[in-house]
């Protein structure tokens, strides 16, 4: 049964999750009435977690009919980052995993019961690319109002280095069978951000000067001295000294090049949830000498899919034992470097402490599936954000 697009007071968003992986969304103040996965792995974690198995079809065969009859107020769309990231092909638009999203759009002119709102996550590069353009072409061309930010999770207190691009959406005008049948409108408070790319939390935190925001604007080149003053990495670790000999003075290395083919095999025969000693995640030896010299710069990098399989651009290393002499550098055997469990990696995305994988998942799957996941920390004030100026 279609349902009326005019939100009562008290009642919950409804919003539809495409591409909603392992839930990095759906742990918001709203109704998710479908969530559309194609990863089997992910819609694992999801039913786990959520009590609901995303749809796993081909969403580019959806219609506008079938989208009208789930009466979602909100589309929140989170599209494969491949076509855009910097080590791809950048293939953009012409990249078919690129497809489905554009398909997605393409439908709202064609829709009844059009979304009050959208919000789109990609990496930075998508608001370059010929497929934001489109996008703003069609938000436009189907009466929709656009804020655009790049944040990391570092604007939030979390020693996390992940900047990501998101766009907020909002119609001008929707139509409320409540009163007759009239377009009543829906924007953003501040319109002067509308149309606008920002770097700054600031309006998420209820600040819509202008010059304020401006201030605060951050360049992505100084991000990283954001970490002085975000939460200490120990209250996101899960291995403490207590018991496993972890020295809590803990650091971050960010990893150079290199295929880790000789470790990580064995893990597929651990069963990892009853994996408990932290010399499951110490990094090898062999792998120090052979790489060693691209491990050179102290820094919270971004998890991609691929830590543990690959060294460069993966993802941090801990530094579990600091230099007995403080301002005295150590070697990087002396550090006692490991990688980040799976459970400190979701961690530092901000899920919360009852998210859990599937027993059957292996670690490079759970690994794969974080890489591949959001900062809670970073869309959840967003989506307040919109939920509350379009409300």
């Amino acid at each position: 049964m279609e349902k009326d697009m005019c939100k009562n007071d008290g009642e919950a968003w409804r919003v539809l999750e495409f591409y909603s992986g392992i839930g990095g969304m759906a742990d918001v103040s709203a109704q998710v009435v479908e969530a559309f996965d194609i990863n089997d792995k992910a819609n694992d974690v999801y039913e786990l977690n959520f009590g609901h198995r995303p749809y796993q079809g081909n969403i580019q065969n959806l219609t506008a009919a079938e989208l009208d009859m789930y009466g979602a107020h909100a589309w929140l769309l989170s599209p494969p980052c491949q076509p855009y990231t910097r080590q791809g092909l950048q293939k953009q638009s012409s990249d078919a995993r690129a497809f489905s999203f554009l398909k997605i759009l393409e439908l709202i002119p064609h829709t009844v019961k059009p979304p009050h709102m959208l919000f789109v996550e990609n990496v930075v590069g998508f608001e370059t690319s010929d497929t934001h353009a489109k996008m703003i072409e069609i938000l436009a061309n189907s009466d929709y109002l656009t804020q655009e930010f790049i944040l990391s999770p570092l604007q939030f207190g979390v020693p996390y280095s992940r900047p990501r691009y998101f766009c907020l959406v909002a119609i001008i005008y929707f139509v409320c069978m409540h009163v007759c049948a009239k377009r009543k409108p829906l924007s953003f408070r501040c319109q002067l951000l509308n149309n606008q790319l920002l770097r700054s939390p600031s309006p998420l935190l209820g600040n819509d000067d202008m010059t304020v925001i401006t201030k605060h604007d951050q360049p992505d080149d100084s991000w990283d001295k954001l970490l002085e003053s975000c939460d200490p990495v120990e209250r996101f670790l899960e291995f403490s000294n207590s018991g496993d000999q972890v020295n809590t003075e803990t650091g971050f290395l960010s990893t150079g090049t290199a295929a880790v083919d000789d470790f990580g095999a064995a893990e597929e025969t651990v069963e990892v949830d009853r994996c408990v000693s932290i010399d499951h995640f110490l990094v090898p030896l062999s792998l120090i000498e052979r790489w060693g010299s691209a491990m050179d710069s102290k820094r919270c990098c971004c998890f991609t899919k691929s830590y543990y399989q690959y060294v460069k651009g993966t993802g941090s290393l801990l530094a579990t034992v600091q230099p007995k002499n403080k301002g005295k550098a150590s070697s990087l055997k002396e550090q006692h470097l490991r990688y980040f469990t799976p459970r400190e990696v979701a961690n530092l995305h901000s899920f919360p402490g009852d998210f859990q994988f599937p027993h059957h998942l292996s670690l490079r799957q759970r690994y794969a599936l974080l890489g591949n996941s959001l900062s809670i920390a970073v869309v959840a004030p967003l989506l307040q954000y919109l939920f509350a100026q379009a409300g």
